[in-house]
């Protein structure tokens, strides 16, 4: 029997402590990674709103592409150093940070569509990316703490539903309301009241493991007993946590992972733009298709989660997805080319793209997690700390760099007030306004291989993720995977039968 809390805690108890003293049963345990999911599912989705209605949002504040991307370049920029301070959540505990991160960026969806310059709009977009940093590594060190090892890429994969499903909500939600809603505000409005929600949930939800029994490695439930029996008693090597966590068996995988995500930034940030000018889509349009790479991506992060664990192992699984997200962000470049792209092509285009990004994470961050227990169980959050500002700041510089790769989308984003100016001119129209649809007819020359040349980088970042993943703990082998599972369970028994002392 668990004790979840005192039979009648003060309110400042309630507010604050949200430690377990004994490891959950599997029903409160479940409980606990749901609600730890859907918290990064709301989380992702307030993030990523405003991805959801880019041209809506430039037309409104009359903001030029550059100073979009530079927005997200410090909103990021600023995430990173979010992500470092969440390694604190190795001394302080996670449950909190993701609690009242989600109060804090449920009111800040109603502040930022209500900003009155682009400025404002700007710093509070910053806010919400340092929450956003530090939630990226609270989240998954929850995820870690409910699952064993031999759970763990299924876990890591229903959490890497919360950027994927965020994304998805994003483009669901926008594709089926933009039409009869019109402004863009809304769809702030709808996430906002989504996130308040979600904190009660967390609230009331949302707990963690205590100290002694989160700083020791689970490989299985059958594990339980012996580190209850443990905890008490266990002390861990927590100084210098940085010092202990910056080995190249976590740097190296991190770096790795964060260039061979490129692809994914730019799908988060630039596919409603990129759909929309190169294409001709319409913002709900783009939004439809987006919908088919975020559920396509949701699906296999789950079922690659699984493989991987019934299989045991998680390097294979990275090689594969590899080759299926560079052989397929080939053939998605080459459509820039192609203006007259149908939409159910680029729907199959991208959705095989998506299905080989997810195909290589979920067994990676089930790898990664495994790699910092096998240094220090008791750093996790500092292991993901440094994942998560690697990941941040691999995402500012390529965010900043794409303005200068695809110097053409500032004009291409400005080019619909240009035409209607021209249309209602008619048959004269003055001669800035002609040297203007000259600047937007050259860069609608110029924009297809721009873009190429960006996804060609994307492809070059996923070939280089493999020789950084290589440092990573676990076997190639499903066998030798096995094996080692068996040694350890024969270990387990030993200790059970012998007192687990």
């Amino acid at each position: 029997m668990v004790t979840t809390s005192q039979p009648n805690p003060s309110l400042s108890a309630r507010l604050w402590n949200r430690r377990l003293d004994g490891y959950p049963d599997t029903g409160p345990r479940m409980g606990y990674l749901l609600v730890a999911v859907l918290a990064t599912v709301v989380l992702y989705y307030e993030l990523y709103v405003g991805g959801g209605v880019a041209p809506l949002i430039l037309a409104h504040y009359k903001m030029s592409f550059t100073y979009y991307v530079n927005i997200l370049v410090v909103s990021n920029l600023v995430g990173a150093f979010g992500s470092l301070a969440a390694g604190l959540a190795d001394r302080w505990g996670r449950a909190n940070l993701v609690t009242y991160g989600l109060l804090l960026t449920g009111l800040l969806m109603f502040a930022v569509p209500s900003a009155p310059n682009t400025l404002v709009f700007a710093a509070l977009s910053v806010v919400v990316g340092v929450v956003e940093g530090v939630i990226l590594v609270a989240t998954p060190a929850l995820v870690r703490d409910f699952s064993p090892q031999l759970g763990r890429a299924t876990a890591m994969g229903f959490w890497t539903l919360g950027p994927v499903a965020g994304s998805l909500v994003v483009s669901a939600v926008a594709g089926a309301t933009l039409t009869r809603l019109q402004a863009w505000q809304s769809q702030f409005h709808i996430v906002g009241v989504v996130g308040l929600v979600m904190f009660a949930v967390a609230f009331f939800g949302l707990r963690e493991l205590s100290p002694g029994l989160r700083d020791q490695v689970m490989v299985s439930v059958r594990d339980r007993a012996v580190i209850e029996a443990r905890a008490k008693d266990h002390t861990a090597e927590v100084s210098h946590p940085w010092r202990q966590m910056m080995g190249r068996d976590i740097v190296a995988p991190a770096l790795g992972i964060s260039i061979f995500l490129l692809i994914y930034y730019s799908a988060v940030a630039f596919f409603t733009i990129y759909l929309t000018t190169i294409f001709g889509f319409s913002t709900s349009e783009a939004n439809g298709i987006n919908t088919w790479y975020w559920a396509i991506d949701g699906v296999v992060l789950v079922a690659a989660g699984i493989a991987s664990d019934r299989l045991r192992v998680r390097k294979p699984f990275m090689i594969v997805g590899t080759v299926v997200s560079v052989t397929m962000t080939i053939v998605f470049l080459s459509r820039a080319t192609h203006p007259d792209t149908g939409y159910g092509t680029l729907v199959l285009i991208i959705s095989l793209l998506a299905g080989g990004l997810a195909i290589a994470y979920a067994p990676w961050m089930a790898a990664f997690t495994e790699t910092i227990e096998r240094r220090n169980p008791a750093l996790t959050a500092t292991g993901l700390a440094v994942w998560g500002w690697l990941l941040r700041m691999v995402v500012t510089a390529s965010l900043f760099f794409v303005p200068y790769v695809v110097s053409s989308m500032n004009a291409l984003v400005e080019a619909p007030a240009y035409l209607e100016a021209a249309k209602a001119a008619g048959a004269s129209p003055p001669p800035a306004l002609l040297e203007k649809l000259g600047e937007i007819k050259s860069a609608a020359a110029a924009a297809p291989g721009q873009w190429q040349t960006w996804f060609w980088i994307c492809v070059i970042a996923q070939v280089l993720f493999v020789p950084l993943m290589l440092p990573l703990a676990g076997r190639w082998s499903p066998k030798a995977a096995r094996a080692e599972v068996e040694a350890h369970d024969r270990d387990v028994e030993r200790l059970l039968g012998s007192g687990s002392s």
